[in-house]
């Protein structure tokens, strides 16, 4: 193998920066595999490339680095002490990519890959255990990398690729994701239990005018469902205390801090009357979304196909 030592790398000192992952990565392998046998003709054989196009690769890399990587007898090399020094860094970089490239087959494989899934917390009790059980009947293998948070930030997780879908509420609108409302869930005015409606059954909103409300933040879903409600019967609220969690709103409500506009609880809550609001019709819609145009893994598909089969009863009883 001629080689033409160049005391100048022939990339220019301003583009250095940008070009050399460029410049080395394809020819990452080319090198190991030299080093390894110390030898061009039984590295070229292994790699299955002609013997020149793999000297000539050498070369340029030594040209591009500035540095001699081998000393040369024949065909046969030998490692220069800085040529050893790169070796180990190549090295553990191949394996960086060996192991990456086995991770996402992993992940993409059909019978035991994995689904990133994103969920708002009030689904976190009930909701989703009971769908992933369901699925996994015939799924058994697939495995589930969970996120319970509200809904925009779902959806910013989605867009940022950490999130294969989501169910969140309200369904969102925007040309980027395909969004399918699934299911329908009630919502209840919740009151403490020694409370003047507690007494009551069913409550029209406009009732609750003068009560004051304790929500989730504003960003959560079920801020802006409670907020378009309230002004769907004729006043805004007046939030006391803003939280993260339902349960806690429930908490809050039970120790006598105000009432709150909340989905059901999984497991009935003592402190509490949860009243049925005739009007305004309070409920929030559940969807699914997911990216448009991304392409699915095997088990993203099967889980997403499962998740739309049961659309009108996806939420338990």
């Amino acid at each position: 193998m001629a080689h033409q030592h160049s005391s100048q790398p022939r990339l220019s000192p301003s583009g250095y920066e940008e070009d050399i992952r460029a410049v080395l990565a394809p020819r990452l392998a080319y090198f190991e595999a030299v080093a390894r046998h110390e030898h061009v003709t039984r590295a070229a054989h292994e790699l299955g490339v002609p013997q020149s196009t793999l000297s000539r690769a050498m070369v340029r890399l030594e040209q591009d680095l500035g540095v001699a990587l081998f000393a040369r007898k024949g065909r046969t090399v030998s490692l220069t002490p800085a040529g050893r020094t790169f070796l180990g860094s190549a090295e553990r970089a191949l394996a960086e990519v060996e192991k990456a490239a086995d991770s996402v087959r992993a992940d993409a494989d059909p019978t035991a890959g994995k689904v990133a899934f994103g969920f708002l917390h009030t689904m976190g009790s009930e909701t989703v255990p009971a769908l992933i059980r369901a699925f996994r009947a015939d799924h058994p293998r697939v495995r589930f990398q969970l996120v319970q948070n509200y809904g925009e930030a779902m959806i910013e997780r989605l867009r940022a690729g950490g999130l294969d879908l989501c169910l969140t509420s309200p369904v969102p609108d925007a040309p980027d994701l395909v969004a399918l409302r699934l299911d329908e869930q009630r919502l209840r005015l919740v009151v403490p239990d020694d409370h003047r409606l507690a007494t009551r059954r069913r409550i029209r909103l406009a009732e609750a005018a003068d009560e004051t409300f304790v929500t989730l933040e504003p960003g959560y879903g079920l801020r802006r469902i409670t907020d378009d409600l309230c002004a769907e019967a004729g006043f805004v609220p007046r939030v006391a205390f803003e939280g993260e969690e339902a349960e806690t709103l429930r908490g809050l409500v039970a120790a006598g801090l105000g009432v709150a506009l909340l989905p059901p609880p999984a497991v009935a809550r003592p402190g509490v009357v949860e009243l049925t609001v005739t009007a305004p019709r309070a409920a929030r819609e559940i969807g699914v979304a997911w990216l448009d145009g991304h392409p699915d893994t095997p088990p993203v598909a099967a889980f997403k196909k499962f998740l739309l089969s049961r659309r009108g009863h996806l939420l338990p009883e």
